[in-house]
């Protein structure tokens, strides 16, 4: 009777199996040090006790009442806590820093500038801050989203710094003025992003995967005997995907509409134009990254590489203005980035054709450089 386990078989299958992984380098890069690598970086960033820095917007006016005399005497308050004052440059408004140490906590350093209500709510928006105060009479008056963690977070601190003692009563409540005009609130600022995102995904993983993936299974080698050309079969699955990625936007955008009373401030044409952009911009990257691969594991790492830093570092479940000044540059020439910031200009600030036509521009430069380095550089096998 044959053994259903033959040693010497086992044993020489799994040594050829090794032999076979060991002959593709670039399996063992994106399977072992490519994590390895993401977790040194990832580890490094959020690990190391840094300074917690907050942005505090003071109005000097509240629906077109001038309030500047009143938070005069807020901005001497600063300065009796021995607030540092940073000079003005260009058009910025002059700033005050005071640095709160905490070896335990880590440091905190905030930062106030004085600006109108309009500016204010528009940075507010953007997330480069998240509560906004004024001073009236006595009574220091904080205006913010209470569902936003971040906001509640801000407000714990800044009351305790502002107040006499650092313990907040209860009755220091009737002074927040919760934030609910369309656009204020965390979810308006999250929505667009994740439409944002979902363009890219769907571009990198439902375009470049698949072209992998039928690499790999020979199915692109059969399309050589036929008359098609490449850019026909490109633009064919870029346009397909284009479609689909339409749909699963507006469907999220339906949901957020009944369910978040997500609203649409900006131009709607306007927007549809981004839609086409970022699309077209993340195919042509899609395109690029996958025109010469067959393996998978090397697509999911080629793929990871472009997506991940995108998603950590553009804004989408944060603002980017948390990173530190000298990379905010960088962040803001991703293909990502660009196309986040513009539909969130269109959703939650008005925003039409002028505020963003660099960032279609942008994003249609991008799109044609890849697509035409993808095409040229295409393999069917």
């Amino acid at each position: 009777m044959n053994r259903i386990l033959k040693s010497g078989q086992l044993i020489q299958l799994i040594l050829a199996h090794a032999r076979e992984l060991m002959r593709e380098p670039g399996v063992l890069f994106w399977g072992i040090i490519f994590p390895i690598l993401m977790a040194l970086g990832l580890g490094v960033a959020f690990t190391k006790k840094a300074d917690t820095i907050i942005n505090i917007a003071i109005i000097q006016e509240i629906k077109n009442e001038i309030n500047a005399s009143r938070n005069s005497q807020l901005v001497k308050n600063l300065l009796d806590k021995n607030a540092e004052t940073i000079p003005a440059h260009n058009d910025q408004p002059k700033q005050y820093k005071i640095l709160v140490e905490n070896e335990k906590l880590g440091n905190t350093i905030f930062y106030f500038f004085e600006t109108s209500w309009d500016d204010g709510m528009a940075l507010l928006k953007r997330g480069n801050i998240s509560i906004l105060i004024n001073e009236i009479g006595d009574h220091i008056y904080y205006h913010f989203d209470p569902n936003n963690p971040t906001a509640q977070l801000t407000y714990l601190k800044l009351s305790g710094l502002l107040s006499v003692g650092a313990v907040i009563e209860e009755a220091d409540t009737k002074y927040i003025e919760p934030l609910t005009v369309p656009g204020s609130r965390y979810i308006d600022f999250f929505i667009p992003g994740m439409i944002a995102m979902g363009i890219m995904m769907s571009g990198m993983w439902g375009i470049s995967y698949r072209i992998i993936e039928m690499r790999s299974q020979k199915l692109l080698r059969r399309m050589v005997a036929t008359p098609m050309k490449k850019s026909h079969f490109l633009i064919a699955m870029i346009s397909i995907r284009t479609l689909m990625s339409f749909i699963e936007s507006f469907l999220l955008f339906l949901f957020a509409f009944f369910v978040f009373d997500i609203r649409i401030q900006g131009n709607i044409p306007a927007l549809l134009l981004i839609f086409i952009a970022g699309n077209i911009a993340f195919a042509g990257m899609a395109i690029f990254v996958s025109c010469h691969t067959a393996k998978t594991e090397i697509g999911n790492g080629l793929i990871n590489i472009v997506v991940m830093p995108m998603m950590v570092l553009s804004g989408i479940f944060f603002s980017y203005h948390n990173f530190p000044d000298w990379i905010i540059p960088v962040i803001q020439k991703l293909p990502l980035t660009m196309m986040a910031d513009a539909t969130r200009s269109i959703f939650i600030e008005g925003a039409g054709f002028n505020e963003v036509i660099m960032p279609f521009a942008y994003l249609m430069l991008v799109g044609i450089i890849f697509f035409s380095a993808g095409l040229k550089l295409f393999k069917w096998y």
